[in-house]
């Protein structure tokens, strides 16, 4: 890993990672971030708050993880717990350095303007949430239509959103809005092919910062949560891998550089599941053909989010690799043997682990005697490293520690 991270690339990975909780219903962020920022331009707002308005606004759903919630968020312009992802977004942002003045701005981007201004939060604070609420709106109104449709809609989009003027919405800022919409370029831009030349543009403006092993694991921490608040039974799973993977790097007596980085990658590998619907991840029973092969794209989709990030190759590669297995059987990219390093083969043994330690929907805990059995037929059987298995059960007691945070079981 480098010193060095390019903060706006780490924004675009959240970004991308957000984006696979709609599934089907991608760049929701991204769209939401362009017209953000168009409208906050129009409103006069410096260069700087308009560089916060653009980060704040791809992160303002960060408070969602479950498919469900999303849906609600898509295809509905108002409905009742709508706050409560805006103040778990607020709460993961908040405790970040590198983007806690980015968690006011999303506090409320869910709350009424006739409500938001009895609050005790400053006026442009107020109205970057109000921004944010109803360009967000606008793309609900944008899912529901149909990207393509948007020219022939837009009209009538324009008028739902004018209706709630000086109650959903500032009336300055539905001012501005009908302004800006006007036109056909801010409608068009927001199909796909053009929104990612926008966002390529942005992505110019590089925000390289020094920092160091804890601030890389506070950021992958934070993508970490995001994770596991998707549903009850991937709770503390990818924190559960990073601690074991650590742990079986230092008992094999990996270099530091080595141990580090399978700690940031055990808490990153599962990035891709924000992708695969709530009721999947939740069926109380064995998964289906199509639903195993929406499975299987997870731990691609994992790589392809953090490859973009400068200094994240061996994470993303790391992460990317953890259901490969030594004959080549595994997915997605079918390595086998020598061409998967040993940090891979340590990050696959960690997930199996944690995964048969932890309460699933469709069976309970298993017993350390039973885990350690299946882990020994998968390396008879050529799937997990011999050598790597063989460090768990002579270290069972402390590997169980590490992976659940709780006394062996064994």
């Amino acid at each position: 890993m480098s010193d060095q991270i390019d903060f706006r690339q780490v924004v675009h990975a959240l970004s991308d990672a957000l984006d696979l909780v709609g599934i089907d219903e991608l760049q929701h962020g991204k769209r939401v971030a362009f017209m953000a920022v168009e409208c906050g331009r129009a409103f006069g707002f410096t260069d700087k708050t308009l560089d916060r308005l653009y980060h704040a606004a791809l992160l303002h759903d960060c408070g969602v993880s479950s498919t469900t919630v999303h849906h609600h968020l898509v295809s509905e312009l108002d409905w009742a717990g709508s706050e409560d992802h805006c103040h778990r977004g607020h709460d993961l942002l908040i405790k970040h350095e590198l983007f806690a003045n980015l968690a006011p701005l999303i506090h409320h981007h869910h709350t009424h303007w006739e409500q938001l201004t009895d609050l005790d939060i400053n006026n442009e604070t107020a109205l970057i949430n109000n921004c944010i609420y109803l360009v967000d709106r606008v793309d609900a109104l944008v899912a529901q239509q149909g990207i393509d449709e948007l020219l022939f809609c837009k009209d009538e989009i324009r008028a739902t959103i004018n209706k709630y003027r000086g109650s959903f919405f500032a009336s300055l800022l539905v001012d501005v809005f009908m302004d800006v919409s006007a036109n056909e370029f801010f409608w068009l831009t927001l199909q796909p092919r053009h929104l990612n030349l926008y966002l390529a543009e942005m992505s110019l403006d590089s925000q390289v910062q020094q920092i160091n092993q804890d601030c890389f694991l506070r950021i992958a921490n934070m993508f970490a949560n995001i994770v596991d608040a998707k549903s009850p039974f991937t709770v503390e799973h990818s924190h559960g891998v990073s601690r074991l993977a650590k742990h079986l790097g230092l008992l094999l007596e990996l270099p530091k550089s080595s141990c580090d980085a399978l700690e940031v990658a055990g808490l990153l590998h599962d990035l891709g599941k924000l992708r695969v619907p709530d009721e999947i991840l939740e069926k109380p029973g064995p998964l289906n053909q199509k639903e195993l092969a929406i499975m299987k794209q997870h731990s691609f989709d994992s790589y392809q989010i953090l490859r973009r990030i400068n200094g994240f190759e061996s994470i993303a590669e790391m992460a990317a690799l953890h259901h490969e297995t030594i004959s080549g059987e595994g997915y997605p990219f079918h390595r086998a043997g020598l061409k998967l390093s040993k940090e891979a083969r340590i990050i696959a043994v960690a997930d199996i682990f944690q995964a048969l330690a932890q309460n699933r929907p469709y069976r309970t805990s298993m017993t350390g005697d039973k885990t350690m059995a299946i882990l020994e037929e998968m390396a008879a059987s050529n799937k997990l490293d011999q050598e790597i298995v063989q460090t768990v059960q002579k270290n069972f007691s402390s590997c169980w520690q590490a992976a659940t945070n709780s006394a062996d079981e064994g």
